[in-house]
Formats: C-alpha cells, structure tokens, sequence
C-alpha cells in the first residue's frame, strides 16, 4: 500500500482551498487514456480531454499538486528559456514561429482558463518583471525585449529609475516587463484545476502511484497498488519525479530543489514600498533569484537551495540575507515559512515531448517556466493523444537522449549553485 505523504511544510500548504476527493483507485479500469502524475500537466490535459468527451484517468502518487505544481514560486511567465530569434533558429522558422507564439500565450491562456473555470487561485496579471543587476546581463535583456517588440508583444523595456520605482530597490539596471505575466497560489490553482478536471468527466485518484507499464495486446497495463489499468493510450506527465517507469527517460532531466522562503504579511506601506504595483520579478543572473508579493502582503523568495528537502526559512538564511539587502525596511521582519520542491531541467532547456512507442506521449522539463507553460500544453498533449502523429502541436517531438554522466548531476548542480553565486555575489 502507498502512504500519502504530507505536504511540504509551506505557506500554500496552510492557506490552500479544501481539496477535492481523489480516492485511491481500487479496482481494475481500462479506459482511452491514462495519464500518470498529477500536477499541473497531468491535470490540464485530463481536463481537456473530458472537455472533449474522451475518458481520461489520472494516477497521482500522491495528491494533486503534490510536487512541485503546488510548491512553486506563483509566478505565470511567458516564453520560454531561449530568445524568440534562437527558437527560430533551432527550429526553423514554421515551428520556431509556433513555438514563439504558443510560449508567449501560455499566461493569457492559462488565466483565461481560471476565468472560465471559477478556480479560485488569487490570480493576478500584473505583469513579469526579468531584470539585470548588471551590464551583461541588462544588454541581453534588452536584446531580449527588443525582438519581442518587433514581433507585436506586450513587451517594454524599463531603465534604472522605471525599475526601481517598480520595485523599491535601486539593485537594478533595467529589466524587460511583459504585460501578460502574473501571479496565483499554487496549490489552490492545482486543487482548482483537479476540480475542474473531475466536473468535466476526468477520473482522478491520488495514493496511486504507477508501478509498471507495459504492453499489453492492443492495450497498455499499469500497474498500481491496489488495481490494473488497461488504457488505450498513455501519457507521463511525472517532470521532477521521474523514475524508471520508462527506460532511460528519468536520464533525460536534472531534478533540482528549487526553495522559497515566506515573510509573515507586511504593513501596507512596507508592502507599497517594495512593490507597488504588484509584478513578479525573475532576476537574469548565474542563479536565479525569484520573488512576488501576495495578496496578504507576504514576501516570497525563491530560488536555488540545497539538494535535498528543507522544513524552515533557517534553511535558506541566504534568501533573507538578500532580501534584506534589496529592501532594508524589512530587517526584523518575521519569516514564517520556507520550503522545496523539486523540478526539471533539460539539457537544451526546451521542454521536450516524446513519443518513444505507439501511443505512449510523455512531457517534461519545464525549466522553471512550468505554472502557465504546463496548463497549456494540457490542450497540445490532449490534441496529440486524441489525433496521434498527424495532430502537430506547438513544440517539438523528439527521441529520448539521456544526458551522459548523468550519475554525476548531484555534485554538478550543487558544484554550479556555488560558483554561480559568488559570481552573482561578484557580479561576473
């Protein structure tokens, strides 16, 4: 039998709405498609399937939003990793344009499929903020905004004073601000999208993790603790928890911590006086450091921590320390929550869709940009799965390519996260 475990110790945990009933599955189903990991691209696209009239199941090992869907930064960031002239680059220009297109819409999609859907999530749309602390960084960004603009985006670029009247703090140089980012509770986002799944006709049940997959005839078998599932078609939706279900496919990603750690609420002045206007901000540096403020006025930093689970903001002092650099009126202050989850990066850091035998679809590595990026490609997986090879999707499909010395990744990352910061710290 698979326990549930707790959630991670975090600030979405004790705030979230109720959860919707996801019993463990307990008896044998054969259904068109099974879907295994319940976060948000599990979810999306089992929601979009039902939406179609298509039975779709979904195995969570856990409970939805779980993993990293329910324990992330908050933040809905279009795009992707790349510059829209490298996508086009690598791809070509039909599907680097598609691409292009389908990542800078993910944010409008996914709000607009809150709207749709009633989810209540605290959702925002006041905009991302990706900013530079230093020459190299402000002129890449700058590059940045500017083929964004030629191709009709939301998109401007802000200077040294339009930055730090935006964010309280005079650490900036400049920074890009796309209009269509924003923000929303995780978890509450992943429970409503779990919800919204259910009521359109999708079967979703947690405490089921998939033990084995293989063929069976014309059918797909999973195994679980308590049942077998025969599907028709199968879609591995599992990113930073990927295991051995699938040869080779977990030595294809990098799994990584990635930490945030919550302020109790601020006074309205503190809160106005960082941001006022209420974007998220991603810094463009070695590490990444992310941060927001919420609708009850708590400050969340995010970023790199350490390689393993963490149950306090002790744990991520280095955050604080930072914070507290940025805004000096906040010494004192009280930090409530810190916590992790894991994701995934790519080598390439291009989400990567695969198609490794007939009717088996697996997705993952979403490289930071998951909340947004993951709900829309619920609708792309979904067209996929109902239309097989000859539906295109907006990204994409490619063979399984395990990164070699993939062994070693523990001591890479924890290797990169030092150096990174004391470059960051140098401003090299």
């Amino acid at each position: 039998m698979n326990a549930r475990l707790p959630l991670p110790p975090s600030l979405y945990a004790d705030t979230a709405v109720a959860p919707v009933a996801t019993p463990p599955l307990d008896g044998d189903k054969t259904v068109s498609v099974a879907i295994v990991g319940g976060g948000y691209t599990g979810l999306s696209t089992a929601l979009h399937l039902a939406e179609q009239g298509v039975e779709a199941l979904v195995l969570e090992a856990q409970e939805p939003g779980w993993g990293a869907s329910g324990n992330n930064g908050g933040h809905t960031n279009p795009g992707l990793k790349h510059d829209p002239d490298q996508i086009e680059a690598d791809f070509g220009a039909d599907l680097g344009r598609r691409m292009i297109d389908f990542s800078y819409g993910t944010t409008n999609f996914t709000h607009e499929l809150i709207r749709r859907y009633q989810i209540p999530c605290e959702a925002r749309q006041n905009g991302t903020l990706r900013a530079a602390y230093n020459e190299a960084s402000a002129a890449a960004i700058e590059k940045t905004a500017q083929q964004c603009i030629r191709r009709g985006m939301p998109v401007t670029y802000l200077n040294r004073e339009q930055v730090r009247e935006m964010t309280g703090t005079d650490r900036y140089i400049g920074a890009m601000l796309d209009a269509r980012g924003g923000d929303l509770h995780p978890l509450s986002y992943a429970r409503g999208l779990a919800r919204a799944a259910i009521s359109a006709g999708a079967k979703v049940h947690g405490e089921t993790p998939a033990l084995s997959l293989r063929r069976d005839g014309a059918r797909w078998r999973i195994e679980t603790p308590r049942a077998i599932v025969h599907a028709e078609k199968v879609l591995l939706a599992t990113n930073g928890f990927t295991d051995d279900l699938w040869p080779a496919l977990r030595r294809t990603i990098v799994p990584v911590f990635s930490s945030i750690a919550a302020t109790a609420p601020l006074s309205d002045e503190v809160a106005r006086s960082i941001m006022p206007t209420r974007p998220v901000l991603y810094e463009s540096g070695h590490i990444t450091v992310y941060y927001r403020i919420d609708q009850h006025n708590r400050l969340l930093m995010g970023g790199r921590g350490p390689m393993r689970w963490i149950k306090s903001p002790s744990d991520v002092a280095y955050l604080i320390r930072y914070a507290e650099r940025l805004w000096p009126q906040i010494k004192g202050v009280a930090w409530t929550h810190g916590w992790n989850s894991r994701l995934a990066i790519t080598k390439d850091h291009y989400p990567h869709v695969h198609e490794p035998a007939e009717n088996i679809l697996i997705s993952l590595g979403c490289n930071g940009r998951g909340v947004a990026l993951s709900t829309a490609m619920g609708a792309q997986l979904a067209r996929r799965l109902i239309g097989g090879a000859k539906a295109e999707i907006d990204m994409p499909v490619t063979g399984i390519k395990p990164i070699p010395m993939h062994a070693f990744w523990p001591v890479g990352v924890t290797t990169a996260v030092i150096a990174g910061r004391v470059r960051d710290r140098l401003g090299i």
